[in-house]
């Protein structure tokens, strides 16, 4: 709840037959002023049961040396993820993609980005 939501929440319950006083109600707001981050945090930390992605990075390199010479100065992009659960050691994934795997996965993750709009989308 943003600040307006909790407002709008807590003088309601002031309301309400056998609800909450008014000091109490400031009392409620200013400690979820205070604390809305952390409770946040927390909340999401205890729902969560499956590892996450905690890190990204990538790059671009091109090869030095290979078997065969038609691969040599082939560009192939890194990618490195950091991967776990909270208080827990992470695990670490390396990738590595050449042009025409690079290309699959993005048309993939377009896919994936165009499912989600169509989703989410209100009508």
């Amino acid at each position: 709840m943003d600040l307006n939501q909790i407002d709008a929440f807590l003088t309601a319950q002031t309301k309400k037959q056998g609800g909450i006083s008014a000091e109490q109600a400031a009392v409620i707001a200013k400690f979820w002023k205070n604390h809305k981050a952390k409770i946040r945090e927390r909340m999401i930390t205890h729902t969560r049961w499956e590892s996450t992605l905690k890190a990204m990075n990538w790059r671009i390199d091109l090869k030095s040396q290979s078997r065969r010479t038609d691969q040599v100065n082939t560009p192939v992009a890194i990618v490195e993820m950091e991967i776990g659960k909270n208080n827990e050691e992470s695990e670490f994934l390396c990738l590595e993609f050449n042009e025409a795997k690079m290309s699959q996965m993005l048309k993939k993750l377009s896919e994936v980005e165009e499912s989600i709009s169509t989703l989410t989308q209100t009508s």
